[in-house]
């Protein structure tokens, strides 16, 4: 009697780009003494259409950010028909007199740097009736180039939101690209400690998981999940 060849088991299919990038983070939180759920994966979908978009959402995934207000507004009102429980993030620079229309359409806002855009994000939000969370973004590196307070500035800044009304969950930075980013990441988790913040926005696609590591509550993913694209 002839014997036949068991049949091979089943291809495990890839993970998903998704999948690989959360279980990095728990992976990287495990190390860290920190359970995953302490931190939240924003997939940073500035310039990807609706379509690249769905596949995220169809998988459960809920917070987004965006770097540009017009931008947003041209594809997130619809997609929020079909998906009413999606959080979507500003992570760009923000503009004063675009201010009401960010209250109008996100739900946190990463990149507060600078006296006149508090003033405007606290009318904004009073006229609203909406207390949107914010992140006071710092210059964390001293880069002439790049957005953000100084520093020095924090604790002034910090008043001034208070006074307005503008509610800071924490600290947000973009460390100097080419350096070693856990230096920066450390400084950041410092400021925040010292002014009482809970919450870190910190780490992207190149190094979120050193962010993780040193406390980061946000981490800002676009390239490792939607592959290489035009900033």
């Amino acid at each position: 009697m002839s014997s036949q060849a068991a049949p091979p088991p089943p291809l495990t299919p890839p993970a998903t780009p998704l999948v690989a990038v959360e279980s990095r983070i728990a992976a990287a939180a495990a190390l860290a003494g920190r359970g995953a759920d302490a931190v939240t994966l924003i997939a940073i979908s500035k310039t990807q259409d609706a379509a690249a978009i769905r596949p995220l959402l169809e998988q459960g995934h809920r917070v987004f950010g965006e770097n540009r207000v017009q931008e947003a507004q041209g594809k997130w009102p619809a997609l929020r028909r079909e998906f009413d429980d999606v959080s979507v993030h500003l992570v760009g620079q923000l503009q004063s007199n675009k201010a009401d229309d960010a209250v109008a359409l996100f739900d946190c806002i990463h990149s507060v740097d600078r006296p006149s855009l508090v003033s405007a994000l606290g009318k904004a939000m009073s006229n609203a009736g909406r207390a949107v969370p914010c992140f006071v973004q710092v210059n964390i590196g001293a880069e002439e180039q790049k957005g953000g307070c100084a520093i020095v500035d924090v604790p002034d800044l910090l008043r001034l939101a208070a006074e307005a009304g503008v509610p800071v969950a924490g600290l947000m930075c973009l460390p100097p690209q080419g350096q070693e980013p856990a230096p920066f990441f450390a400084l950041l988790a410092k400021l925040a400690s010292q002014h009482g913040l809970a919450a870190l926005s910190m780490g992207m696609s190149s190094d979120f998981e050193v962010a993780v590591q040193l406390g980061a509550t946000h981490v800002r993913v676009g390239t490792a999940l939607f592959g290489s694209r035009d900033s």
